[in-house]
């Protein structure tokens, strides 16, 4: 279920998708802290990973394995999986959503 207002669950309908299966996506992050960041995003609209209970266990598994197979997709061997939770995490968008960050030459901002 889509939130209108929510920019998250709009990428998931209109953005470029970098790749995309089962109810989820991956896109570019605009503001990147590694050569390669994307963000995975569930077609489901869930505020943060504290409602992951919101997914069934299939669901669940099925974005952890999405979540792998977007990093192996773009070439990544050694990467970083964050999921920031809550304001003070450095959450800013209140739609669950997994940064995956590689590529080398550093993780900036996430160290």
């Amino acid at each position: 279920m889509s939130q209108p207002e929510c920019l998250f669950c709009t990428l998931v309908a209109e953005g470029e998708h970098m790749r995309e299966a089962d109810g989820f996506v991956a896109v570019a992050d605009i503001n990147p802290k590694a050569p390669v960041h994307l963000l995975v995003l569930p077609e489901r609209h869930v505020d943060s990973f504290r409602e992951v209970g919101e997914f069934p266990v299939e669901e669940a598994k099925r974005m952890l394995e999405f979540v792998a197979e977007t990093a192996r997709e773009a070439g990544l061997d050694d990467y970083r999986v964050i999921v920031n939770v809550g304001p003070g995490a450095g959450q800013t968008v209140f739609h669950l959503h997994w940064h995956v960050l590689g590529g080398g030459g550093g993780l900036r901002g996430f160290e």
